[in-house]
């Protein structure tokens, strides 16, 4: 009981006590928020580099490898198509382009798998399908370099085409398999940093709130006691205070709330649409090799049309629908999405994409993507209409042919379209990350300063009441 009373002489008892209680009771409160606003403002800093600088890049570069993978084993069926035999009748044009690009894809298929090792670091999972994938593409590029070697020599077509079998097989059920793997797990991965910032921000916010009514309700009962005790209406340097801290407190939660708002904006607009283009970019890729397969493996061909329409069907599904309805199918279904932006009859990658149309722009590019499949779909019935009346040499010519009204012209101008509606999305993901850094950059030292200022002004307001008692 003595040391209750000596501690309630001291701190309560006596004005100047209370005062001083009070002036400890605003400045804790205002420490604890600018410690809460300077941790917030840290990890919402770290989120932005984790967002921007591995999320994000490791899940491009796992959708770029299966990108790669489906590109390099296109071309070199491109290249077994138009060679000839050993070069006799070769078709120059197509050729040429397919040993460019097939190279290009092999380069970038390194390049990727270096950045996924390096990625995958600490995550045993994706350490062993990296380890997996590297095994198996020095194994592929092995048996598709024995099938190139093969093609060069007179009459090698057959155990060319035997040893691009292989490889082909080795990329359908391993290579491209652990590819789709890592794409998912890095995205799984990025959209799990994604809801545990979200709501981070929330409890942070919340936090935020909570002490700011407190801090300011504190103030609001040295004000009360200073006019009780004082006779005056207002302490100048307590409202200054007040105002500082209901700013400073504005400010924070401006800050989470909008930083909240640019993360989803970043994911859910943009990178979930990245995401779902890069997939369709990758089935197209693999698709266009199916044609080519088709046209080059006569035993084969049944597979092969099977498997281009189940990647047609992935891009832009239409149920029950098989080559000889599909092209119908697809007018009528499309018409009706013209003709009502809310009637969407398809599934497949395109309509994820129309399901998340958030930016200026996006839709019309969106809208020209499907027109220029559209496009590339008839081109493929007429590759397969030309062979079945027995002109094969005038469905490779156009499959292969890069001229303009040719399969390969219509299929870059598809690509073309979704590249630039991929790149709308990809400038909105940088733009949201760039605006979130910016506010923390801005707006997190003047919500801190403020709450600095409220200490002093509230310190400068009490000095004369407290030197009365001296």
């Amino acid at each position: 009981m003595a040391a209750w009373a000596a501690l309630r002489r001291r701190y309560w008892a006596t004005l100047p006590a209370r005062l001083r209680f009070l002036r400890a009771v605003t400045v804790s409160l205002t420490a604890a928020l600018a410690l809460l606003l300077v941790l917030a403002g840290l990890a919402a800093t770290g989120t932005w580099d984790t967002v921007a600088d591995r999320d994000a890049p490791r899940t491009i570069s796992a959708a770029d490898l299966n990108l790669a993978l489906n590109n390099m084993d296109a071309q070199a069926a491109n290249v077994l198509l138009s060679s000839g035999n050993a070069g006799k009748g070769r078709l120059r044009t197509p050729y040429g382009k397919a040993v460019g690009f097939y190279g290009d894809a092999r380069r970038e298929i390194g390049h990727d798998l270096r950045t996924l090792a390096v990625a995958a670091q600490g995550d045993r999972a994706d350490e062993r399908t990296v380890e997996s994938l590297t095994d198996d593409f020095a194994e592929y590029q092995e048996l598709i370099g024995r099938a190139l070697e093969n093609d060069g020599h007179s009459g090698g077509k057959a155990a060319a085409l035997a040893d691009y079998r292989k490889a082909t097989d080795l990329l359908q059920h391993r290579l491209l398999p652990d590819a789709r793997t890592l794409v998912e797990s890095n995205n799984d991965a990025f959209n799990g940093q994604y809801t545990q910032a979200r709501s981070t921000l929330s409890a942070q916010l919340a936090a935020v709130l909570a002490l700011g009514l407190l801090l300011l309700a504190a103030l609001g009962v040295l004000q009360w006691y200073l006019a009780r005790r004082f006779h005056r209406i207002l302490n100048p340097g307590v409202l200054a205070a007040t105002v500082c801290t209901l700013v400073s407190v504005l400010l924070g939660a401006q800050l989470l709330s909008a930083s909240a708002e640019h993360l989803r904006g970043a994911r859910r607009d943009a990178f979930d649409s990245v995401v779902a283009l890069s997939r369709a970019r990758a089935i197209a890729y693999d698709a266009n090799a199916d044609e080519s397969r088709y046209l080059l493996d006569p035993e084969r061909r049944d597979q092969y049309t099977s498997s281009f329409l189940t990647k047609s069907q992935q891009l832009y599904g239409i149920k029950g629908a098989d080559l000889g309805t599909y092209d119908a199918e697809l007018a009528v279904t499309w018409q009706a999405y013209r003709t009502d932006g809310h009637d969407l009859r398809f599934t497949g990658e395109f309509r994820r994409e129309l399901d998340n149309i958030t930016f200026p722009g996006e839709r019309t590019a969106a809208e020209k993507t499907v027109q220029a499949y559209v496009v590339y779909q008839r081109d493929d019935r007429k590759i397969r209409d030309l062979l079945a009346a027995g002109k094969e040499h005038e469905a490779v010519e156009f499959c292969m042919d890069w001229q303009p009204d040719t399969s390969n012209a219509h299929f870059a101008a598809w690509m073309t379209a979704l590249d630039q509606l991929t790149d709308i999305n990809r400038a909105h993901f940088t733009a949201s990350v760039r605006a979130g850094r910016a506010d923390l950059a801005e707006q997190l030292p003047w919500s801190g300063g403020l709450l600095l200022l409220a200490v002093a002004l509230t310190g400068l307001g009490l000095r004369p009441r407290l030197a009365e008692f001296r």
